[in-house]
């Protein structure tokens, strides 16, 4: 099955999946895809129990509200990543769109989950390939080597901003997650954003935000969003049903380029097909319209999870 970085992904959704409080507030949230998670939300003693958990949660028929469910396994460091894939794609893998992966540093780290995974698919009986992943870049190691983690595996979907472990690795004098460290003139955040955004684009993926730990603080979710849309990223992890409105609004297109794009696609597929005369280049609002800008088009359609 080919992968899908077409799903939009404007807010996702982080639920600990050792609460059935919190999975069970999760299925209402109008977000666009939920993580069961494993790793940092979870606590060391309840992490093997908490595989089941979330089995039990998937197979339930009520479902989300999100079309997109997804988890996230531990990283590789830890005893813990490869039952985290064979329990619960064996146990619920039908209702898992995708896993994430945290804290990747390597390409053999993406090659040795996606081996993992068509193992439990096939034990399963599910296609192979049919579940996704997502690559949390997290660190130091991870970035250095992200263009060759976006091309590990044919799998991979998006490609994940780790603030947290980021700021950790760098040394970086705050303990606000997600907040510019003080005293530094300029975005603290860009090179790494952008490193991860290119890697992603160059592969034909999608580039997803991490999260602002300051559930309190709409103002500072706001700029720390809408700074990473305006780099073109197609999303950002929520922690809190108070950050969901705005940063759905922060990554949807405005109403008038999603409109503008349609027209685009729906001329260009007249212009150029034999019956309009095979043309490649055409005139849409009184703009001239290519190749290039088809793909402009596509791609905002594409954050609304249209396809075209």
């Amino acid at each position: 099955m080919d992968k899908d970085v077409t799903r939009a992904r404007r807010t996702i959704l982080a639920v600990p999946g050792s609460s059935d409080r919190f999975i069970a507030k999760s299925r209402t949230q109008p977000v666009d895809a939920i993580f069961l998670d494993l790793e940092d939300a979870v606590a060391p003693p309840v992490k093997e129990a908490s595989r089941q958990r979330i089995v039990e949660a998937l197979n339930d028929p009520q479902g989300w509200q999100a079309p997109t469910v997804t988890y996230r396994v531990n990283d590789w460091s830890t005893p813990w990543t490869t039952m985290d894939i064979v329990e619960v794609v064996g146990g619920a893998g039908a209702k898992v769109d995708c896993i994430v992966l945290p804290k990747v540093t390597d390409a053999d780290q993406v090659k040795a989950l996606d081996l993992v995974l068509t193992q439990a698919e096939q034990a399963a009986g599910l296609p192979v390939g049919g579940i996704g992943l997502e690559l949390q870049i997290e660190e130091a190691r991870g970035l250095l080597h992200v263009a060759e983690i976006a091309a590990a595996s044919a799998r991979t979907e998006t490609l994940v901003y780790g603030p947290g472990d980021w700021m950790a690795s760098m040394g970086m004098k705050t303990l606000n997650v997600g907040s510019q460290p003080p005293g530094y003139v300029g975005d603290a955040f860009h090179h790494v954003q952008m490193s991860i955004l290119v890697a992603a684009r160059a592969h034909g993926l999608q580039a997803i935000d991490g999260p602002f730990v300051g559930i309190r603080d709409l103002e500072g979710f706001k700029t720390s969003a809408s700074s990473s849309a305006a780099l073109g990223y197609d999303g950002k992890w929520v922690l809190h049903p108070s950050q969901v409105e705005a940063g759905n609004d922060i990554f949807t297109p405005p109403a008038e380029n999603v409109e503008r794009a349609r027209r685009i696609v729906g001329a260009y597929r007249d212009a150029t097909a034999e019956a309009g005369g095979a043309v490649g280049a055409i005139v849409v609002d009184d703009e001239m319209v290519d190749g290039a800008g088809l793909a402009v088009a596509r791609a905002t359609l594409a954050k609304i999870g249209e396809r075209a």
